[in-house]
């Protein structure tokens, strides 16, 4: 039998990782020569930032960022190379705090939040009037992240010389909604239509997300406002009545004129599960403060039946009863784990 008690931690033998030794302390650089950076675009694991004095670089993530994801909008530092000339790389080490995000999920029972963008200010909801038909869900339902994320929303209705807004001017502009009529390929270019040339006054100053279905104008709406933008144009299919993905990736422009658009890849789904449902009607400020001052407590708002006051309230008044029937609508969805 061995004699242990000869032995003593100078015998032991221990054998090197093979993965490598890790940090020997979590101490980090400070990085005190780091300059300010915008994320304007991403692309598997490589990030296009635009630095303080205008240039552009492309930048990876730095390891002490660890999991923390970029997207297009966030502020960070960056060290390295920042001439921005051919074949340089730069590395984002910080990430600043964001002040708004918008986010959506796959469907309203998808437990993973994506964040689409950081720090923008307003979302335009870009819906054609025809060609594809309007959704009101999808609005709806943008309107809500809008209202989540602290942003303002516009509604932007394209191809305008196809179809009426009538209708869809009367559920959102008693809302605060600023709806905005256009059609860029009308006679005469996008100056000379009155809708393009409001939508770009909307923009200065601002940072302004992009968002709709595919094929119902975005990437016309992004070359008009940046000429040397050159997004891919595409048609709608005369089977399904979808466009077709044209914009493969979310990328950030300025705007000649002032103020900064975000593009975003045509969504066929805007799930909504990262939102507390309470604050659906909060989306919504005269519904909310008819359930405020109506519904009695623990209202679920599900119908009449149930106690609900929304339908007195809304009465025979037509954009009333259509928004009551949107939250309604949108509640449904959520309990049924549907999107749109």
């Amino acid at each position: 039998m061995s004699d242990w008690s000869r032995y003593d931690e100078s015998d032991a033998r221990v054998r090197p990782s093979r993965r490598g030794s890790r940090p020997r302390t979590k101490i980090r650089p400070a990085h005190e020569e780091a300059v300010d950076g915008t994320v304007i675009a991403v692309d598997r694991g490589r990030y296009t930032v635009q630095v303080h004095d205008g240039e552009v670089v492309m930048a990876v993530k730095a390891r002490e960022l660890g999991r923390r994801g970029l997207v297009i909008g966030d502020r960070v530092k960056v060290v390295g190379d920042v001439t921005g000339e051919p074949d340089t790389l730069a590395r984002v080490v910080r990430r600043l705090e964001r002040r708004s995000s918008l986010s959506r999920t796959a469907d309203d029972t998808d437990p993973t939040e994506r964040v689409i963008v950081a720090n923008a200010d307003q979302l335009a909801i870009v819906t054609a009037l025809a060609d594809p038909e309007p959704n009101a869900r999808m609005i709806d339902r943008c309107l809500v992240a809008a209202f989540d994320a602290g942003m303002t929303a516009l509604l932007v209705l394209t191809k305008a010389d196809l179809a009426s807004a009538d209708e869809l001017r009367a559920a959102y502009e008693p809302l605060g909604v600023t709806v905005i009529e256009t059609s860029v390929k009308r006679d005469g270019g996008p100056e000379a239509d009155p809708g393009f040339v409001r939508f770009r006054e909307e923009l200065h100053g601002l940072t302004t997300v992009l968002v709709g279905y595919s094929g119902v104008g975005k990437s016309t709406l992004v070359n008009a406002l940046v000429p040397d933008a050159g997004r891919a144009v595409g048609v709608v299919n005369d089977v399904t009545g979808r466009g077709r993905h044209t914009s493969t990736s979310a990328i950030r422009y300025e705007v000649p004129t002032g103020g900064w658009i975000v593009d975003t890849p045509g969504v066929r789904s805007f799930g909504l599960a990262h939102v507390d449902p309470e604050r659906f009607i909060h989306a919504f400020p005269d519904v909310s403060e008819a359930t405020d001052e109506r519904c009695p407590r623990g209202c679920t708002h599900e119908s009449a039946e149930l106690g609900c006051e929304l339908d007195a309230w809304a009465g025979d008044d037509p954009a009333r009863r259509a928004r009551v029937d949107s939250i309604r609508r949108l509640l449904a969805s959520r309990a049924a784990g549907e999107t749109y």
